[in-house]
């Protein structure tokens, strides 16, 4: 049985761990799908075990580990203070003890970022606004999740509002009738605010119970295209002053610590109320999950972890760092 762990307070600055069963649900666990960010953390378990005392030295090849697996330095260094403190107030007295204090101490830093993303079946339509640069998956992340939401007993409509593409409105076609829902799409070049305007009178007239809708992707540089989203968010608003009731931003886990630069900026253009995480499975080093956790305060509502609509999976704090970082009777 595969099982996470749950922290209990205990008014230390590292805090105990209790374990709870998750049920098998048929996909493939994800320590199998995180081989990169597990790679990266691997030498922590050789390091710690092999180390005959705690000392500056054994601290720094710590904080080295984790900024190679792409913590950042705002993250690592608040985790590191917080090892170092553990260990001056004697709640850590040996190497071995680090390794399970890491791992409590990555959990406590994405933690708060665990919240599931649930559709409020009173707003007919729930809309989703999708956001982010060109080649983060956004487009495949859509599909996903009108997946999801079919099989949840929804109805769904996709908006093709990346104008600029015309291979994004075509492939988001695709998705459509993959799936079997209706695809709003306009000829290329179409204005995008026009686009989701047209979709949402049209999702709200069919009682669609969620309209997602696809944005044109721009560098987070490109200040005219960045509002342009404001604009999209305002001409929402005049059909449904609610609206958008979720924007998602899609980031590549292969950027590193740019996703986190493309995430405050995003955010400044357009207030976010959650983050995707795509291509984890690939040669991401996932710890840019934590960085974005620690300096965005931003719900994780799915990472992406393979090509299949069941990759794209609810973020879940504890599963992911005990994927990423197993204390020893776990290996």
């Amino acid at each position: 049985m595969f099982s996470i762990f749950r922290r209990k307070k205990s008014g230390h600055g590292v805090e105990a761990q209790t374990r709870r069963p998750i049920e098998d649900s048929g996909v493939d666990p994800l320590e199998n799908r995180l081989g990169r960010t597990r790679s990266s953390l691997s030498h922590l378990f050789g390091l710690l075990q092999r180390a005959e005392a705690i000392d500056e030295s054994l601290i720094e090849e710590i904080e080295t580990t984790l900024l190679m697996a792409d913590l950042g330095v705002s993250a690592t260094t608040a985790l590191i203070d917080r090892l170092r403190l553990a260990v001056d107030q004697g709640l850590i007295t040996t190497p071995q003890a680090l390794l399970p204090a890491v791992q409590a101490e990555l959990y406590a830093l994405i933690e708060p970022c665990e919240a599931f993303l649930t559709v409020d079946t009173e707003k007919k339509p729930f809309v989703i606004l999708m956001v982010g640069v060109n080649g983060v998956g956004k487009t495949t992340t859509i599909g996903k999740l009108a997946r999801r939401y079919l099989d949840e007993g929804l109805s769904v409509m996709l908006a093709a509002g990346d104008t600029f593409r015309a291979a994004a409105v075509e492939q988001l076609k695709s998705w459509g009738e993959q799936n079997g829902v209706p695809v709003v799409a306009q000829d290329g070049g179409a204005d995008s605010a026009a686009v989701i305007f047209d979709a949402l009178h049209s999702a709200t007239a069919r009682e669609v119970d969620v309209l997602i809708c696809d944005t044109a992707g721009r560098l987070h540089t490109q200040g005219h295209l960045m509002k342009e989203l404001e604009k999209v968010a305002r001409v929402m608003q005049k059909v449904d002053p609610s609206a958008p009731h979720e924007t998602l931003l899609v980031v590549d886990a292969g950027t590193g610590q740019n996703a986190l630069q493309q995430a405050k900026e995003f955010n400044q253009a357009i207030p976010l109320s959650g983050l995707v995480v795509t291509k984890l499975d690939g040669t991401a080093r996932g710890g840019v999950v934590f960085a974005l956790a620690s300096e965005l305060e931003k719900p994780i509502r799915f990472i992406g972890v393979g090509e299949s609509a069941k990759d794209l999976r609810p973020f879940d704090a504890g599963t992911f760092v005990h994927a990423v970082l197993p204390v020893a009777e776990d290996q």
